[in-house]
């Protein structure tokens, strides 16, 4: 019989997603690795791929197809000669996908009648969470007699495959929910919900009577939204702000991408910034920390990740282990980082992660601002612009310098004011000193 494939969770928070594009069409013969379709997620529009071998029998969800839940089907796929008609029907067409642009809308479409017998529930973890698992593991294990409980998956996030099933012994106790499966989200203590603020038609009421231009919601603008409204809801801020003088920084800075310009290579200030960053998190190692709901994670290496300004949002790309690599490294790893973001390339395992993150906007004008953490980080730093300034000197003469505003805005359930004012001493004196830096 035919089998389902599924909405695929291609990011460890992703819930439903937008259907884009199909890259195969009824008909076509397709194997494991092959690419089916462009599915835009709440992070970036990604490829999906087969997991298993067949020929696309009936597609269910027509591409343009927004909000489709994760694990909805949405194509069969089966073997040559096999019958689909008895296949559910395809979800509504989304608007303006039609060949004479004249079709039913969705909501004139009419809703299917309730079933006397309840849909099975999908498989879970002892925990709760949904079983990732493709369509072919599934009718394996059905099979079989297999519980997919029971079953340690391989493939991406823990998602269970076919060679996960072929090897797996009958009776074998429950596996352990993976590590990344995504989680129901907590309801607030004390069992009431966080304020909303108005409601879409209460703010559309407002403003009658004016011109104005409804702007819809991608995926990404949606998650931006969300994920800062829970930051600046369930984390306790505070602000930590430090001038630094950049003139020994940008003099070296000069000297080195002299020395380098046969290699191609132009280090940034940002790059020296995220070097110190690293640095300073080995030497204050209390505060590489991140908060874990009812417990704290304490990382040995700087990970530290960057806000990059892309189309309808940010990404943080997460420049892993920085405070072993070299400037020009770092320099172009965060180069192709940035640019892979800007073009929605990165993979998810690409911007998850991190202790720490940087918001440089100084490139921009601006001389100082306050970030906002983006969990589960501990602390991000707010950079601003170099900026000529009159400083008192050591031996109390008046001169010019080049100053740079900062401000580490920290999580006070992970790092105390005394813990977080020691990690921004350790930053400012790496970029004012900053060949120490290449010690």
């Amino acid at each position: 019989m035919p089998i389902e494939l599924l909405m695929p969770a291609l990011s460890p928070t992703m819930e439903e997603g937008t259907l884009a594009k199909w890259l195969v069409k009824e008909g076509d013969t397709v194997n494991s690795g092959d690419l089916l379709a462009e599915i835009e997620t709440d992070k970036a529009t990604m490829e999906f791929e087969a997991v298993d071998e067949g020929i696309i029998g009936k597609i269910l969800v027509a591409e343009g197809t927004e909000n489709v839940k994760v694990n909805t089907p949405i194509a069969l796929i089966g073997e040559e000669g096999e019958d689909f008609s008895a296949a559910p029907a395809p979800a509504a067409e989304a608007p303006g996908t039609g060949g004479d642009g004249g079709g039913p809308k969705a909501e004139d479409v009419p809703a299917p009648a309730a079933s006397a017998t309840p849909a099975p529930s999908a498989p879970a973890w002892s925990d709760g969470t949904r079983i990732f698992a493709s369509p072919l593991a599934r009718r394996i294990a059905k099979d079989k007699g297999l519980d997919l409980s029971a079953i340690k998956g391989s493939g991406p996030h823990g998602r269970i495959v076919k060679a996960d099933v072929e090897n797996a012994q009958p009776g074998a106790a429950p596996a352990a929910a993976p590590a990344d499966a995504p989680k129901t989200a907590a309801a607030p203590a004390g069992g009431g919900s966080m304020p909303t603020g108005p409601s879409a038609e209460q703010v559309l009421k407002m403003y009658e009577g004016r011109e104005f231009e409804e702007v819809k919601l991608n995926g990404m603008r949606k998650t931006v939204a969300a994920r800062l409204t829970e930051a600046k809801q369930t984390i306790p801020h505070f602000y930590l702000r430090r001038d630094i003088q950049l003139d020994a920084l940008l003099k070296f800075r000069s000297q080195l991408n002299k020395q380098l310009e046969p290699r191609g290579v132009k280090l940034s200030v940002n790059d020296f910034v995220i070097k110190a960053c690293a640095l300073a998190l080995q030497a204050v190692p209390d505060a590489n920390a991140v908060w874990a709901g009812d417990r704290m994670i304490k990382l040995k290496p700087s990970d530290v990740a960057v806000a990059v300004a892309v189309d309808g949002g940010l990404f943080t790309p997460v420049l892993k282990d920085s405070d072993t690599k070299s400037l020009s490294a770092l320099s172009a790893e965060m180069k192709d980082l940035a640019g892979r973001a800007r073009d929605g390339k990165l993979q998810p395992h690409e911007y998850v992660g991190g202790s720490f993150a940087i918001s440089n906007l100084g490139m921009m004008g601006i001389e100082n601002f306050d970030a906002v953490i983006n969990p589960p980080h501990g602390a991000i730093l707010a950079v601003g612009a170099g900026v000529k300034k009159p400083v008192v000197g050591a031996d109390g003469e008046l001169a010019v310098a080049t100053v740079m505003s900062t401000t580490l805005s920290v999580d006070h359930r992970v790092i105390d004011g005394a813990l977080g004012a020691e990690l921004l001493a350790a930053i400012k004196e790496n970029l004012e000193n900053p060949m120490v830096m290449l010690a």
